[in-house]
């Protein structure tokens, strides 16, 4: 695995597509900071923004005291905040808002996802800070969104997921739904955080012009519910057209045949076969040729007419063999095909090491520790890990050192 030992932010500046931006993450736990966290792995400059301890708190982002903590501090977050920078301020303080006004006026995108209405209460809203900075773009992600009748609701992934129609189709039939084991909905969220920042730059940059030297800037409003529901394929036309409300259908995907997990002698693994050709190295590769050549599973719909019955015939198979034979077996037939892996076989694959998804770096406390590479590769301009998560407040004096002495006057410091 590649080694990304923790360096200095001076001898590691910033490189990649977006060396030169500046973020101002204000967010914590998932959705904000994960949009940063992708920002700031392809270069962006990201100052973030953490609360000060008090007499009930540490201070900080929650994440840091998130799950399973080395030195007292979430191995997660040295996911979740690499390559950024923190600084300590106290935004319920009028001294911590001047300090975040005036980095904003420096910022080229503000996130945040706070309850809304939170950033207008603070005097920190889009209106104040566009006067002061034109050209920001301002990503503010909630559960419902800036307008609508739910905005003011609290509004976390697990709702969200509800609320987006995903939920209800995970499980099996008649079972109560069940949750993925991750926060997809503030993922999904965070992931269409970035889009709409890029999408902002772009039209940022066509704006420049005699009225606006450096391009106006403009509110990125996400939803995590509608960020879920944009993923929903065609739940939406189908109900509109034929009345149809999809149920949950354990691991298959309905419609879709063949396409499931089955047992194996020692596992499981899941088979997409589903093509019509693949379909068919499928049923020779199991030796059922007679269904391979049955015009009445010729296509798609043909088959998913009769999904039980190439259910069991897969499953006939597969139950007597242990899974490495049927990996091999239908890889070789190029039948789509894999077993389910656990953090385990991610960490031992070769291929996840081959393509960098698995690095190595050293943490501030000098923990060596596995992470996440960086998703997606770009082959002239890709993303790095420059340097380990910060500490908290870690950054607060150097960032603020920085800023133009008009402006008010600095809030807490660490």
């Amino acid at each position: 695995m590649t080694d990304t030992t923790a360096p200095t932010l001076a001898s590691h500046p910033s490189s990649g597509p977006l060396a030169g931006l500046k973020v101002l993450e204000l967010g914590q736990l998932i959705a904000g900071p994960f949009a940063g966290k992708t920002l700031a792995d392809f270069g962006a400059d990201v100052v973030k923004v953490e609360p000060p301890g008090t007499a009930s708190s540490e201070g900080g982002d929650p994440l840091r005291k998130w799950r399973l903590l080395h030195d007292g501090t979430s191995v997660w977050w040295q996911v979740q905040s690499r390559n950024k920078r923190s600084v300590v301020l106290d935004l319920r303080t009028d001294a911590g808002r001047a300090d975040v006004r005036r980095l904003a006026r420096e910022a080229d995108v503000l996130i945040e996802n706070f309850k809304p209405g939170t950033m207008e209460k603070w005097g920190l809203g889009p209106d104040t800070l566009a006067a002061d900075n034109p050209g920001l773009i301002m990503l503010r992600i909630s559960g419902y969104g800036q307008t609508g009748p739910y905005r003011d609701l609290p509004g976390f992934a697990v709702v969200a997921e509800a609320m987006g129609g995903m939920r209800h189709l995970m499980g099996e039939p008649g079972r109560v739904p069940v949750r993925a084991g991750v926060s997809l909905g503030d993922t999904l969220a965070a992931l269409h955080g970035v889009i709409g920042v890029l999408l902002a730059l772009q039209a940022r940059q066509q704006s420049i012009g005699p009225a606006a030297p450096k391009g106006r800037g403009q509110v990125v409003d996400v939803a995590l519910y509608e960020a879920v529901f944009n993923c929903m394929e065609s739940l939406l036309p189908e109900y509109s057209a034929f009345g149809a409300v999809r149920q949950p259908a354990g691991s298959a995907l309905p419609g879709i045949a063949p396409s499931n997990a089955y047992r194996c002698a020692d596992g499981q693994v899941v088979i997409g076969g589903n093509g019509d050709s693949i379909f068919k190295r499928l049923m020779q590769a199991i030796g059922r040729d007679d269904l391979a050549q049955d015009p009445g599973l010729a296509d798609n719909a043909l088959r998913a007419a009769r999904v039980d019955e190439l259910d069991a015939a897969i499953t006939a198979w597969t139950v007597q063999r242990p899974v490495a034979e049927v990996v091999a077996t239908l890889q070789s037939a190029s039948v789509p095909v894999g077993r389910i892996y656990t953090v385990q076989d991610i960490a031992e694959d070769p291929h996840y090491r081959a393509r960098d998804m698995t690095l190595r770096i050293t943490t501030a406390s000098g923990l060596g520790l596995d992470v996440p590479g960086i998703c997606p590769k770009l082959s002239a301009t890709p993303g790095s890990i420059r340097h380990a998560a910060p500490t908290l407040g870690q950054h607060t004096a150097e960032v603020l050192a920085a800023l133009p002495a008009q402006g008010g006057p600095h809030g807490t410091r660490t």
